[in-house]
């Protein structure tokens, strides 16, 4: 089984970024724990990071057929990423969106998610922790798919 895993903006400054909110793990750290645990679970990750929801859209695009779930941070994209959306929902895929920060507990503008109508769940506030539940979540539903 192969999960497609989306990082938006900024997800490549993990590490140098508010640690409060972020952890202090880099987000390759965080994509070798993700590695590990699907190896262990027997699922394969298509690891995938870009600044532009463009380049976001063109991954669902051209992976939609060889993958059978999403994981997604929308990061900055979270609360106007309309076209990350559609591609979310046009793929037909699960999808889980994951939030390293409680995206609740912050700024206004940040809990509002136009992501969140198109996933399966949300997982927010558990760090790294939150990739490798939602990991687990997605693979479980996927087994019982079959």
């Amino acid at each position: 089984m192969k999960i497609l895993i989306l990082q938006g903006p900024n997800l490549n400054m993990l590490g140098k970024r508010k640690a409060e909110h972020y952890g202090v793990e880099t987000l390759d750290e965080i994509h070798k724990r993700m590695v590990e645990r699907a190896n262990s679970l027997g699922a394969e990750l298509i690891l995938y990071q870009s600044n532009h929801e463009g380049n976001l859209v063109e991954k669902i695009h051209s992976e939609r057929e060889s993958v059978e779930g999403i994981i997604v941070n929308p990061a900055g994209l979270t609360g106007f990423g309309y076209s990350l959306r559609d591609a979310i929902e046009d793929s037909g895929l699960p999808a889980i969106e994951v939030h390293l920060s409680n995206i609740y507990a912050r700024e206004g503008f940040r809990e509002n998610s136009c992501i969140s109508t198109v996933v399966v769940g949300q997982i927010v506030g558990f760090k790294w922790r939150g990739y490798i539940a939602a990991l687990e979540v997605l693979v479980g539903m996927l087994e019982e798919e079959t």
